[in-house]
């Protein structure tokens, strides 16, 4: 290893220690201080049982499918749709669109979803807020060119023809694993709300709703009938492939189909097996909304009990916000939240047998999965013993939550020592099961790679596999070397080469899960760190300096969602607490140093840390589905900077 005399880096450290003495001590006096904030905090927010928990928000739509699925089951809702309807009028942007996160580009299908939906609640087309949006709408193209999942919602109510909504046969529920095209080479969250979907497209089920309308969205309304892409392709293309399929499929849907009444039951059967202990599906906003729906129009009475528990599932992941908003969550990330606060906590110093880690110790191990969920399809001799990451949610559990729930146990000192071994043990075993072949891990399944899923016609979101990724590859590195594994173990050695082919030419590692390049190399640092590679290798060292390089004047990092769209702006953006975090943390893994980006970035975190010890953020850090859907996870600024100022605190003190 380098001397601090034989790194330029390094030099400079010691080169400024003897004349910053004083304000080194107060730096370290500063630290101190916000971890001490920061830890009373997490645990005045701690709930009785154990758990943290913070809203999920995602972008409009969501409250307006929350309408769509009201009036689709002739419920009625006015107060809570009221209330989330003033948030969307209250959230319109300067050109009459809706974002798909906080200060982004106006975005055609989440305006069309806000306009239908304040239209489907009664709001007058003369509205200043409605016709701002129709301006906008058409000037991007018209209804005609929004996304095939607002498509079919508007479908339900007659506002779009069926033949301009992709097919997907009801039949897809006799194809066989082991045929290759099955409903198991879909991601989960694919899986769960296409099976519905099945019912739903066979049977077309068409919605009255007085008044409602919005044929005035269309551009060409003598082409609405007409399947197309939202964007324009080569004539000769897989993608214009797929609409010649698409027009096959519909002619040969429309021929008796002696098997369709088959497959639609089978679809149903599929959806009641699948239905989770809180009434739900897949624990996330899609699959749960979808589910009842296509139970009631395959002649299920409104009243019976998995529709009831569906409804009921469906009003649970409606919350207010601290500002006093209501909004429609996504997903819930009760599980997510408590292992990251409690990993924060003991990186902060907080002993490991504090009454409020045992607390969220013995939540977390009451949350295991213990029985097989989807994953067992093509792992069918691997144990369960995942976590998931919802309060329900056991047929899906997520490898990147079961590692840090296992890094967090570990560390707990737990009176009932025996019980988080077995937990642990179980938990292990299945996570470092969940490897694909290409040597990465995915979020939920495994060898989830058939891409020409993500260019058929119902596919514009590209979000139909779920593919191994950097950021999940190197949480599971971080959860081996922790455990003490080397590169010596295969499973190792194929992760390491994995990450290292994923290495973007900057440096960088693309972030699937968290706004993005910046998420990512944080990601794939701590593995290589935990793991043992040299921190002077060129893949770390490339690493370190491209966040070096993007970090901001004012001391933080941050990067707009829009780095998905257009690479070169990867690591740019307004200054983020979550981001800032990332970056530091992703520093502290690559280098044994504490340069100047260090402690410029942690006194960033110390400027912009509130009285009450928390950060506040509204920029959308978490990614749901890259360039389609992302999130806003209320605790995300939060708990990353405890950590890195944790990890710092300690970093000091191995110094002094």
């Amino acid at each position: 290893m380098q001397s601090p005399a034989e790194s330029s880096a390094g030099a400079k450290v010691i080169e400024l220690r003897p004349r910053a003495s004083r304000a080194s001590s107060e730096l370290a006096r500063g630290v101190t201080r916000a971890v001490e904030r920061a830890r009373d905090y997490f645990l005045r927010a701690q709930h009785p049982a154990g758990y943290w928990h913070a809203p999920l928000e995602a972008n409009v739509t969501m409250g307006a499918q929350y309408v769509f699925f009201n009036r689709f089951l002739g419920r009625e809702r006015p107060l809570e749709e009221g209330r989330i309807l003033e948030y969307v009028r209250d959230t319109q942007q300067a050109d009459g669109s809706w974002p798909l996160f906080e200060g982004g580009p106006g975005h055609l299908s989440t305006t069309v979803e806000a306009y239908a939906a304040m239209r489907m609640a009664g709001y007058p087309p003369n509205d200043a807020v409605l016709e701002a949006a129709r301006r906008f709408i058409r000037e991007r193209g018209g209804l005609e060119r929004a996304g095939v999942f607002t498509k079919i919602f508007l479908a339900y109510f007659g506002e779009v023809p069926w033949s301009a909504v992709p097919t997907l046969p009801a039949e897809l529920m006799f194809v066989r694993p082991w045929m290759g095209f099955s409903i198991y080479e879909m991601s989960s969250w694919a899986r769960g709300t296409v099976v519905p979907l099945l019912v739903l497209m066979a049977r077309k089920p068409r919605i009255t709703v007085p008044g409602f309308t919005v044929a005035e969205l269309y551009r060409d309304q003598s082409a609405a009938g007409r399947l197309r892409f939202a964007k324009p392709h080569p004539f000769l293309s897989i993608d214009t492939a797929f609409l010649g399929v698409d027009r096959a499929l519909k002619a040969w849907s429309r021929v008796p189909q002696p098997f369709r009444g088959t497959a639609i039951r089978a679809a149903c059967d599929w959806i009641l097996r699948h239905q989770d202990t809180n009434g739900g599906w897949g624990g996330i906003q899609p699959p749960m909304i979808n589910g009842p729906m296509a139970l009631a129009t395959a002649g299920f009475a409104v009243d019976h009990p998995a529709i009831v528990r569906g409804v009921g599932a469906v009003d649970a992941f409606l919350m207010e916000i601290p500002d006093g908003n209501l909004v429609y969550q996504p997903c819930e990330s009760p599980v997510w939240d408590t292992a990251l606060a409690a990993k924060a906590l003991l990186d902060s110093g907080l002993p490991a047998d504090h009454p409020s880690l045992v607390r969220a110790a013995s939540w977390l191990v009451d949350q295991q999965i213990l029985e097989p969920g989807d994953w067992s399809i093509k792992n069918p001799h691997l144990e369960p013993g995942g976590w998931a990451f919802e309060f329900a949610n056991d047929w899906y559990p997520d490898v990147d939550d079961s590692a840090v729930i296992l890094m967090v146990l570990r560390r707990i000192r737990h009176p009932d020592g025996e019980r988080l071994t077995r937990a642990i043990k179980r938990g292990l075993d299945w996570t470092l099961g969940m490897q694909s072949k290409n040597g990465g891990w995915a979020a939920f399944d495994t060898d989830n790679t058939l891409d020409l899923l993500n260019r058929i016609p119902f596919a514009d979101m590209e979000a139909m596999i779920d593919p191994p990724t950097a950021d999940v590859t190197g949480r599971i590195l971080e959860l081996m070397g922790s455990f003490r594994f080397d590169s010596s173990d295969r499973r190792v050695a194929r992760a390491l080469a994995f990450v290292r082919r994923l290495q973007e030419p900057s440096g960088a590692w693309w972030g699937r899960w968290g706004v993005n390049y910046v998420y990512g190399t944080w990601s794939v640092l701590a593995g290589l760190r935990a793991i043992g590679e040299d921190r002077r290798s060129a893949t770390v060292r490339r690493g370190v300096e491209w966040l070096k390089s993007c970090q901001n004047p004012d001391g933080g990092w941050g990067e707009d969602c829009g780095s998905y769209d257009d690479p070169s702006l990867a690591g740019s953006g307004d200054s983020t607490p979550s981001q800032t975090a990332w970056a530091i943390l992703g520093l502290l893994a690559g280098d044994d140093e504490l340069g100047p980006e260090v402690t410029n970035g942690i006194e960033w975190l110390l400027r912009h840390q509130a009285p009450v010890g928390n950060w506040n953020e509204t920029a959308f850090t978490g990614t749901g589905f890259p360039r389609h859907f992302y999130l806003r996870y209320w605790m995300y600024s939060d708990y990353f900077p405890l950590m890195a100022l944790g990890q710092f605190e300690r970093r000091l003190a191995e110094r002094s």
